[in-house]
């Protein structure tokens, strides 16, 4: 039984990376792609815009649900159905023959997506104590961090050497074989049973879809900036709403006595704060190199890849870096570091040769994927089997959301600096790229409400899981 369990919890981790690579590779390798499936269904490529959003709204409007639902009906169980309805609608996406069909599919990818990586981190929180979180979340995200890069890279070369069928269809093997490993090694987590806070998930799901919308409006410039801004105001006031709601509510879908606890606010407030800058890059990046410095769409892509390279070497020396300056300093010092980094993407030029732009690409992935780590996992460091879904729900909300804001903001900020006169093209890149380094680097002063011995669980302790409280089924 002991062996049984072991085997178990060693591939757990596994099916949290394939999930999280799922999305993130989904969320991004659709971009390149557009204008070749706009022309298979014969539609306005502006027209594709829709097979995006209806994705993203779907995933922020779900994703709070995600945490009752496991809660209720079992991590295995959820994580199955939704590996299964994200694999289910990639097929029927390959399949569409009309951008309805198609939007109508990526609407079923989103249900399955919202649940794939929330539940999968929620059975993580449930099957190991804090001071074996770090390595095993170390180890979770590296691939979350990879997909955003690697989608346009990979979505380029499917277009012009397959077609775009091609990039639904990689989530087929993928996704069946998340769905044996799951049902082999993943437990199946239950909590007490608590009822469905209906009004709360109206609210607060809403809000999201709005505030999502919004955003996307503002960045696209699809409708005049005040109707865009008028979207947001009406997502914050059904947030407001939410909150006069939960205070009243029993057992509202999103607690807020969860904001009490200090390093899960000061978690969550990094995460949205710090990521307006890192969210831009992969943005702002390959724009400045095809449109200022005349590099080939496919050269731009892949100028991105360096990124994921450090991200990836960075993962093996996270835990070192922790023990040795703890979670305050090492969260305010990597954040000032990466506003400085984007900052000097300003001194960049055409006449650079090609390493003098990767090196500064490679450094800052190694940056990223110490924040992002340690940012994770202070956010979920204190929180108790009791609020885990609840907490680790607001996690993924705030990761979502704060991608989409990051993009909306670099290009507001570009749009901005598009109205100088006498302003170079890269001139205007360079001027948004200080800017964001600046908030990014002002963004470090909120894991200055840190303690220093803030996260010390989860980088001194070494003991053996303990049993959790919440119930596992093994059919």
């Amino acid at each position: 039984m002991i062996e049984k369990k072991a085997r178990s919890m060693a591939g757990l981790p596994w099916i949290a990376a394939m999930a999280f690579f799922m999305q993130a590779l989904d969320a991004t390798i659709l971009n390149t792609a557009l204008p070749a499936i706009a022309q298979s269904l014969n539609r306005s490529p502006l027209a594709m815009q829709s097979a995006i959003i209806s994705y993203s709204l779907t995933v922020a409007m779900l994703i709070p649900v995600s945490g009752w639902l496991a809660d209720r009906f079992g991590t295995r169980r959820v994580f199955i159905i939704a590996v299964s309805l994200f694999t289910l609608g990639s097929l029927a996406c390959a399949l569409s023959g009309s951008l309805g069909e198609l939007v109508i599919f990526r609407i079923v990818q989103g249900i399955g997506g919202a649940m794939m990586m929330p539940v999968a981190r929620l059975a993580l929180l449930r099957a190991y104590p804090r001071s074996e979180l770090l390595p095993v979340l170390n180890f979770v995200t590296m691939p979350g961090l990879v997909g955003p890069i690697l989608g346009p890279v990979l979505g380029g070369v499917l277009v012009t050497w397959a077609s775009w069928h091609w990039i639904f269809l990689l989530n087929i093997p993928v996704g069946v074989a998340g769905i044996l490993y799951a049902q082999k090694y993943m437990p199946n987590f239950t909590t007490p049973r608590r009822k469905f806070d209906m009004n709360g998930f109206f609210l607060f799901g809403l809000s999201l879809v709005l505030f999502s919308s919004g955003i996307e409006l503002f960045s696209e410039k699809l409708v005049a900036g005040w109707i865009a801004l008028c979207v947001i105001a009406a997502s914050i006031a059904l947030l407001i709403a939410y909150i006069r709601h939960a205070r009243r509510h029993p057992a509202p879908l999103i607690s807020l006595s969860l904001f009490k606890n200090r390093t899960f606010s000061v978690g969550i407030s990094g995460n949205l704060t710090t990521r307006l800058g890192t969210g831009c890059v992969p943005f702002l990046m390959p724009l400045m190199l095809q449109v200022g410095f005349g590099y080939p769409a496919m050269i731009a892509g892949c100028m991105m890849a360096p990124t994921a390279l450090g991200s990836i070497l960075a993962k093996s020396m996270v835990t070192r870096v922790l023990r040795r300056l703890g979670y305050r300093r090492t969260l305010f010092g990597v954040t000032l570091f990466i506003g400085l980094a984007i900052a000097q993407f300003s001194l960049q030029s055409p006449a650079m040769p090609i390493w003098v732009l990767i090196v500064p690409l490679f450094i800052l992935g190694m940056a990223m994927s110490t924040q992002f780590t340690a940012m994770n996992t202070i956010t979920l460091a204190d929180l108790t089997d009791e609020n885990a879904s609840s907490g680790n729900s607001v996690l993924a909300v705030t990761q979502q959301l704060s991608i989409s804001l990051g993009v909306a903001i670099g290009a507001a900020v570009l749009h901005f600096y598009e109205g100088f006169k006498g302003a170079s093209t890269v001139e205007q890149f360079h001027y948004t790229f200080i800017t964001m380094g600046v908030i990014t680097a002002l963004s470090a002063l909120v894991f200055m409400l840190l303690r220093t011995k803030d996260g010390r669980n989860l980088i001194k302790e070494r003991h053996r899981a303990k049993p959790t409280p919440a119930s596992s089924e093994r059919e």
